[in-house]
């Protein structure tokens, strides 16, 4: 693994069509800049020994996750919000052959040689265009065909292919408001189109369900709709009102993602590997890969923990001190202590940071998509600090022959 840098002079070509060709509209997250100015180039010995440990890793997060489905007392430990877990009935018609499962795992190296794995992003992972298109324009920009990448975005397509056979009505269900998740779905909306889907552009309230079925409320697009598309986080969507929400856990219309995928977002999930393995569910990759993680009351006199959000995103109030602003690290401690349930405690491990020509380094974090169980490409981000926030820098990811 290594980074090598756009030249200086092709950087700015690379911005532009990185906005207007690859869908990242607004490439930076208050006055930072989230574009960055190298690529990230994998062996293909760690692309294979990655999607190797990513199929694993997927096996037993969707085995865990058809079990705690069944099993609404053990899913408690979980910390989901009450809205969702009595949901968990009306979610027992789960058809895993109907719905299509999606997911990112989060690699880190690390200063002893091996892979770390921090979370799964198992409900609304990002980066689509970023991971399907940026490649190919860097690869350029470096003047080095040769190199390899996955797409994510043909790999979705041709799983949606297979699944609606290329025909019906696909809603994109994003929060509105957030151009940026506007971006996401719009590079797929688009690529979609032309296999010939209609595509409609909604927030999860355009959506009413009707005998399980889910219908499109929007002005001139009051239709049926064959699959539906979500980018819109549970922990929101379940603050949705009128409540029309409900209608999402036990649709018979088609899902990417069924909100099953909330089993594994709690970034409690390590807390029931025990009740798992005993049912015959083998989480060894995870316990591999996954830095020991405890309760917050169990930290104790433990030394080299960090606290985490159990529903956090970009890696938003984790307390890592040396990547915390001004005065956040003491607001996180005083949080945590405040609202304990709210936080686990992960043993901090030593992240590898990569050094650059000028003599710079950069921690990365190495997101690795799965579709339906299979490795579907790469979505990775850089930051000169350890933890991977929205100041961290959207990387594409080349492979060697």
């Amino acid at each position: 693994m290594k980074l090598i840098k756009i030249p200086e002079d092709r950087y700015y070509e690379y911005k532009i069509q990185a906005i207007f060709d690859c869908y990242k509209w607004d490439p930076q997250f208050c006055d930072s800049n989230t574009l960055s100015k190298h690529i990230l180039i994998l062996t293909q010995k760690e692309n294979e020994e990655i999607i190797k440990l990513t199929k694993s890793l997927d096996t037993e997060t969707r085995l865990a996750e058809e079990y705690l489905n069944q099993n609404r007392k053990l899913a408690k430990k979980l910390a989901l919000p009450k809205q969702i877990l009595e949901q968990i009935p009306n979610m027992q018609t789960y058809d895993k052959t109907q719905n299509i499962r999606l997911m990112r795992y989060d690699f880190h190296p690390s200063t002893d040689n091996h892979w770390v794995v921090t979370e799964v992003n198992s409900d609304c992972p990002g980066g689509f265009a970023e991971s399907s298109l940026l490649p190919d324009i860097a690869r350029k920009m470096i003047n080095m065909p040769e190199l390899e990448y996955h797409s994510f975005g043909e790999k979705m397509v041709d799983t949606i292919n297979n699944k609606l056979n290329k025909k019906g009505t696909i809603m994109m269900v994003h929060c509105t408001c957030f151009s940026d998740d506007r971006q996401v779905m719009q590079y797929l909306g688009d690529r979609l189109e032309k296999e010939g889907y209609k595509i409609i552009y909604g927030a999860a309230d355009h959506i009413n369900f009707k005998d399980k079925k889910a219908y499109c409320i929007l002005d001139n697009n009051q239709e049926s709709i064959d699959l539906i598309f979500r980018f819109t986080p549970l922990e929101w969507l379940i603050q949705m009102k009128p409540r029309r929400w409900d209608g999402y856990f036990n649709t018979i219309t088609k899902s990417c993602n069924h909100p099953i995928s909330i089993y594994a977002q709690s970034k409690r999930f390590p807390f029931v590997w025990e009740e798992l393995e005993k049912a015959g569910i083998c989480m060894k990759t995870w316990k591999t890969l996954l830095p020991e993680t405890v309760e917050v009351k169990d930290v104790g006199k433990k030394e080299g923990f960090i606290y985490k959000p159990v529903y956090g995103r970009v890696g938003e109030r984790i307390s890592i001190k040396e990547a915390c602003k001004e005065d956040e690290y003491e607001r996180i401690l005083q949080d945590v202590k405040k609202h304990p349930k709210q936080y686990l405690a992960q043993k901090n491990f030593q992240s590898k940071p990569l050094k650059c020509e000028d003599g710079k380094e950069y921690h990365i974090c190495l997101g690795s998509y799965t579709i339906e169980g299979e490795h579907a490409g790469y979505y990775a981000r850089m930051s000169p600090y350890p933890r991977i926030d929205s100041y961290a820098e959207d990387i594409p990811v080349l492979i060697e022959k």
